[in-house]
């Protein structure tokens, strides 16, 4: 291999593109314009994010950056610095006081950073798993700020199975006295059916018994009347 010999791997360069130079470049007539429009006309332009008169992108959405609307609400604290404060019972007013929290802050949590070493009530402030125990191991106390645990577990997915749960012991409730009360609509059901069966019958039979006599009736009527025919005719001879 010599100096002079080395050259770019085959397809690493291209050629550039010779705009305007006639039918044999490859890009003939239109220069690769393309047909008509603003883009083939000379001086065709329009402005980085333009969308044809409607309102852009970077109009549309609103000039905050990337700043949290609630950054500051919530503050971190720290367990040493906790362990620093020289009063028994912590709260977020403590903390204000000590120059931990800012003023503006509304709600503090305090997180498994550090070492606390003697027994404090936390009360009022959030606390992380690892905080908690660390407090209570050191004989401290943590009272969760009013709503904390009902926020905890009243949480959408907890509610929801709590719904579903309710209505699914309702539904089998439901399924439970239905079963109990089937047997005895059974029960009254068939004696119904049979009662309904025996008047049936019973009616069936006098209905025949009254046919019989009617018809018995109708043929002694009729040999009467053929013996009394006979007695005229013998008479008659």
């Amino acid at each position: 291999m010599r100096l002079n010999s080395l050259k770019p791997a085959r397809g690493a360069n291209h050629s550039r593109k010779r705009v305007g130079r006639g039918i044999g470049s490859g890009h003939g007539k239109t220069a690769g314009l393309g047909h008509k429009g603003q883009k083939a006309r000379s001086g065709g332009y329009h402005k980085v994010g333009f969308e044809g008169g409607q309102m852009p992108l970077q109009r549309r959405l609103p000039k905050r950056g990337f700043v949290s609307l609630s950054d500051g609400l919530t503050v971190e604290v720290r367990l040493f610095q906790v362990n620093d404060i020289a009063a028994d019972t912590v709260d977020l007013a403590s903390l204000k006081q000590a120059g931990i929290v800012p003023r503006a802050a509304l709600r503090a949590k305090v997180i498994l950073a550090g070492k606390i070493e003697r027994a404090v009530k936390l009360e009022g402030v959030l606390a992380t798993k690892g905080a908690r125990a660390a407090i209570e191991a050191a004989g401290g106390s943590v009272v969760a700020p009013a709503g904390a645990a009902a926020a905890e577990s009243g949480s959408r997915k907890a509610q929801r199975a709590k719904v579903a749960a309710e209505k699914a012991k309702a539904v089998a409730a439901r399924i439970e006295a239905v079963a109990k009360a089937a047997p005895a609509a059974k029960v009254e059901v068939a004696g119904g059916k049979k009662a309904k069966t025996s008047e049936s019958a019973r009616s069936a039979s006098g209905a025949t018994a009254e046919g019989a006599a009617k018809a018995e009736a109708t043929k002694s009527a009729k040999t009467k009347g053929d013996a009394k025919d006979r007695s005229a005719k013998d008479k008659g001879k």
